[in-house]
Order: structure tokens, then sequence, then C-alpha cells
């Protein structure tokens, strides 16, 4: 179970980490409230974490952009 566990920690994308960081808040609630509520709406939070998860890439992206390291 712990090999599980850290591999999807270590490919997903972040966003209730990131959230949980931004508000002080703890990620287990954060991610069990996107579970729950995807059982509950038929999977609509997937898509409002999908998009976040988007913005986030984009974000890190254009950051790279605007600030080029010399040895990369």
């Amino acid at each position: 179970m712990n090999k599980i566990k850290l591999f999807l920690e270590e490919r997903a994308f972040g966003v209730c980490s990131r959230l949980g960081e931004k508000l002080n808040f703890p990620v287990d609630s954060i991610r069990l409230f996107f579970i729950y509520s995807s059982f509950v709406t038929l999977g609509s939070p997937i898509i409002l974490y999908v998009c976040m998860a988007m913005m986030m890439k984009v974000r890190k992206y254009l950051r790279k952009m605007n600030n080029p390291v010399l040895f990369d």
C-alpha cells in the first residue's frame, strides 16, 4: 500500500498539496473533499481538478520562460 501511495504522490499534479499550502488547510481534507464530491456530483470536481492542474503547469512554464536558467 505504501508503494502505491508513493507512486501516486510522485506522479500526481500536486493540486491538493498546493491548495493546502496556500490556504493553510490539511491536504488530506482537501483530497477527501475532491473524492467525496466526485462521487456525489458524478465527477464534475474532476474537471475542476484537471483545469487547476493545467493552470499550474502553464504558470510554471511561463515563469520558466521569463526567468531562463543559464545552464539548462
